[in-house]
């Protein structure tokens, strides 16, 4: 009996896990007037996407300018225009809430699944094909189609890799044209032209002059 209890603990735990995420950017409700950390960075996503105006820096006050950004940004997008940076809207600005983990071991069950051209499923994959089925299928969270889209529309810019991270490279074309999950210790899962699914390192000669940069989610 205790066995059984112990066992169906363990795999209430497991079923969950997925849903559980760390502290990201959008796991925090912004409202006006208050201050926060996040709140920097929420002005920067938003005047990356055209929307916050100010010309001074960034602060952590959630101020009357970035109140303005956000109802402007949530009309744009079909939301209720309340001013409040909210699950929702951090959603429609490519922030999610992702368990970065899981979201990592579950990529690596892919490891060795053939590169396909245009490939969306594990019978073959091409480089955003992969990570669009791999954050649709352990998050339900649906990015953009191609590599420039979501260099351009998902997350935000870091200046440096935590795992589950977003990492950038420019390979056949001008600017982000290929990508992967940072898995730490300076690697990255990706579906390679050559290789198929597998782990790279981001130093090594081939792929560290051809970095373009790191967004997190």
């Amino acid at each position: 009996m205790k066995k059984w209890i112990a066992t169906s603990v363990l795999g209430s735990v497991l079923l969950l896990s997925p849903m559980q995420a760390f502290a990201n950017i959008g796991d925090q409700t912004l409202r006006p007037t208050m201050t926060h950390s996040d709140v920097r960075t929420l002005q920067s996503i938003l005047r990356n996407k055209g929307y916050f105006t100010y010309s001074g820096s960034y602060t952590s006050y959630f101020g009357s300018y970035t109140k303005s950004a956000v109802v402007n940004f949530q009309r744009a997008k079909g939301l209720t225009a309340d001013g409040i940076a909210g699950r929702s809207t951090f959603n429609k600005l490519g922030v999610y809430n992702v368990n970065n983990t899981y979201l990592v071991d579950y990529a690596k069950r892919f490891m060795g699944t053939p590169y396909v051209w245009g490939g969306t499923s594990p019978s073959g994959f091409d480089c955003s094909g992969y990570i669009n089925y791999v954050f649709k299928n352990s998050h339900s969270i649906y990015l953009p189609r191609t590599v420039a889209d979501m260099w351009k529309n998902t997350g935000y810019r870091v200046s440096t890799q935590a795992v589950g991270d977003l990492v950038f490279f420019e390979t056949y074309a001008p600017g982000a044209s290929h990508m992967g999950i940072y898995i730490g210790n300076g690697k990255f899962i990706h579906a390679g032209s050559s290789t198929g699914v597998t782990i790279a390192d981001m130093n090594n000669t081939y792929w560290k002059p051809r970095y373009v940069g790191t967004k997190r989610l």
